[in-house]
């Protein structure tokens, strides 16, 4: 099958851009009204929009490869291994709670909300400034990852080096998400999310022509990936991964601490555009639901690419033993050559193979006329590198005509997650280090134009930083276990106790952050469990000495959030304050809450399992699996579902006139501009 991009390929790769360009620069207008559009969509957007946009916003290239190689090694056990991160199971505590509990704030950002909850004072602007500079932080490693993944697959498909790939989808990404703001992020998702969906009925039927009527296929899968059981989702205590992989090789200890993080990203999660934008708490709970429906879609794609993958290996490397000399020969050419040049080096002597006449002619003897597609999957360890399989794959096993929908897909995956997480970054940078601590009376077009340069500085920053790491796991485990945790336990604490201060917050998240960083540069090789540990301790550690090192924070701060938000936790000195009917409800619905919880991560899982047992043609554990959904499901109905609200849980007026009974004559809160007793405010407030 040839290999080679058609020109309908090119001219529907190209349309894509310009629709793209064009949806950013039609809404470029509307998106630039007021700091409130450009960053939330003003609070107007329906609540299925948002869950559309993030759907897509959580489907990327760089994570699609990653999650594909772990299936592709592993089958549907591979799939342990992301509940690190892949699986998104921290959205079943941000869709039962942790989402609407941000909303009640009325801020734009997280960082603003900090204000919100530590109040206008030394420590709240600590706790807005850490917030703000450890999501720029967070972002650029998001950058760093989605820049690797880009240039690796690109420069499959076309003539130019993975850093030139990287650098041209890079610009475009930046060029519309900083024209449109979050108008562009959500309506440009949901076009891309339309293609995606597109691409995963493609593949999927393609995968189930193969596994459905391929007797063989189990024993195949088993045979090259040397995992027994390939077709079973039933975890394996102990598996035998390839090198470089090796910490995986306890697929259960390592999904249960990945679970354990996931749970506590969720506790503290939430805090993004999407539910500072949500109209009312239950569109917090229903745009999530939708949200984690719609993943199911990508799973199925993703097996699917697995199972053509293994096809391809069985039909084109007869002998994977022969890709070790490969990678010999190559490394006795480039004799400097390092893990991080790898992808660069491979790219180069496959679109240059005239350069290197003696190491092409060593090749083409020992692996034949195939050679190209040998050494573009041979890591540098000499084995099948699995996170080449996406796009080998497309490249050799997909029809021509189908190839450019699919490439289309993908990168829309890849603008969708870039845009999403930037747009939510640049929203700190503008709203609360510049506007907050520089320019408090800013225009919304200086605003505006800050957040353009925003966008392009992370941009960059990431790019440039990208070809420094091995492989994309290896940046994905670090953003994941170590970043991640050092990120998220502060955030965590913040709903659930109520000593807990800015300061201990502010500390934590520098203990957390900053180890995580310091591990990177020192220890970069230390296995991603012990990633967790570290951060976890230090981040844990420097929240709570902080915390009872310092004040207490002030009680009128403390009650106005309470009284907005009312969250369940260690509270016990303010939820004596309210008045006993209130009291009831609030218990009510904590207990609710937290009695949904099993049932919704159960539904989280298995929702995303069902589609992949069906692909490859398990029905056994299908059947058993979809059996436990429908409990899960009718859990979720009783405990969930049936006690949500038709619009908030508690009226937004009652939380208004409480915070003017505590806040009548000591404005505290600065320029987010809650509790000054005027009509316009109410009016923003509601």
């Amino acid at each position: 099958m040839s290999t080679l991009l058609t020109p309908i390929d090119y001219i529907l790769i190209a349309g894509y851009f310009i629709i793209l360009m064009g949806i950013g620069v039609y809404l470029q207008k509307k998106a630039s009204n007021s700091i409130e559009d450009y960053f939330i969509g003003g609070r107007r957007l329906p609540g299925w929009l948002l869950g559309i946009a993030g759907f897509t916003q959580f489907v990327d290239i760089t994570g699609t490869a990653v999650i594909i190689s772990f299936l592709y090694m592993l089958g549907p056990k591979g799939m342990l291994i992301e509940l690190r991160g892949g699986l998104a199971i921290h959205m079943a505590v941000v869709l039962i709670w942790a989402g609407k509990w941000h909303r009640r704030s009325g801020c734009i950002t997280g960082a603003e909300w900090m204000i919100f909850r530590f109040g206008n004072g030394p420590d709240g602007k600590a706790a807005r400034i850490i917030t703000a500079i450890a999501m720029q932080i967070f972002t650029i490693g998001m950058v760093i990852y989605l820049a690797k993944g880009v240039g690796i697959f690109f420069s499959t498909f076309l003539p130019y080096s993975p850093q030139a790939c990287s650098l041209v989808v890079i610009l475009i990404a930046c060029a519309y998400t900083a024209a449109s703001g979050f108008y562009g992020v959500v309506f440009t998702d949901l076009f891309q999310g339309l293609i995606i969906i597109a691409a995963v009925l493609v593949v999927s039927v393609l995968a189930i022509q193969k596994t459905w009527f391929d007797p063989n296929f189990p024993g195949l899968a088993t045979s090259i990936s040397g995992v027994q059981e390939w077709t079973s989702s039933v975890p394996h205590w102990k598996v035998d991964m390839p090198e470089g992989y090796g910490n995986y090789n306890f697929l259960t200890l390592m999904a249960m601490f990945y679970l354990l993080k996931s749970v506590i990203n969720g506790l503290g999660g939430g805090g993004e555009p999407k539910y500072f934008g949500a109209r009312n708490d239950r569109e917090c709970g229903t745009l999530t639901f939708l949200w984690t429906s719609l993943m199911a879609f990508r799973w199925p794609m993703m097996i699917g690419f697995a199972v053509l993958g293994i096809y391809f290996v069985h039909q084109n490397i007869p002998d994977t033993a022969l890709l070790a000399e490969a990678e010999m020969m190559i490394k006795n050419t480039f004799t400097t050559v390092t893990h991080q040049q790898w992808e660069h080096t491979v790219s180069e002597i496959i679109k240059h193979p005239t350069e290197y006449p003696q190491l092409v002619t060593q090749l083409r003897d020992l692996l034949g006329s195939t050679w190209p597609e040998q050494i573009r999957l041979t890591s540098f360890h000499g084995t099948i590198n699995p996170e080449r399989i996406l796009p080998v794959v497309i490249m050799n096993a997909i029809p021509i005509g189908l190839k450019g929908l699919l490439l289309i897909a993908l990168t829309s995956a890849c603008m969708s997650t870039f845009d999403g997480n930037v747009n939510w970054a640049v929203g700190l940078i503008t709203r609360d280090l510049y506007q907050g601590f520089f320019r408090p009376n800013a225009s919304t077009k200086e605003l505006i134009r800050i957040s353009w340069l925003g966008t392009v500085a992370i941009g960059l920053i990431g790019y440039f930083m990208a070809f420094t790491v091995k492989n994309i796991n290896d940046i994905w485990g670090w953003l994941m276990m170590a970043l991640g945790t050092g990120f998220f336990v502060p955030s965590a604490i913040k709903f659930y106790w109520e000593r807990y201060n800015g300061w201990g917050f502010t500390i934590g998240m520098a203990m957390g952050v900053g180890s995580a960083i310091v591990q990177r540069i020192f220890w970069p090789d230390m296995s991603e469990l012990w990633q967790f540990v570290l951060t976890g301790s230090l981040s844990l550690a420097g929240s709570i000495i902080g915390t009872l090192a310092t004040r207490p924070m002030d009680q009128n701060i403390l009650y106005n959030f309470y009284m907005k938000t009312k969250p369940f936790g260690l509270w016990p000195n303010l939820k004596q304050k309210l008045d006993p009917q209130t009291r009831k409800k609030v218990s009510r619905e904590h207990f609710f809450d937290i009695i949904s919880l099993p049932f919704v991560l159960a539904w989280h899982y298995l929702i995303l399992l069902v589609p992949v047992l069906l692909v490859i043609g398990n029905f056994k554990e299908f059947v058993g699996a979809g059996i436990i959904l429908a409990f899960a499901l009718g859990g979720m109905y009783l405990f969930w579902y049936r006690q949500l609200p038709r619009e908030n849980f508690y009226e937004d007026t009652e939380a208004y006139d409480a915070e003017l009974a505590v806040n009548k004559d000591n404005d505290q809160w600065g320029q987010t501009g809650v509790g000054k007793d005027d009509d316009s405010n109410k009016k923003k407030f509601l």
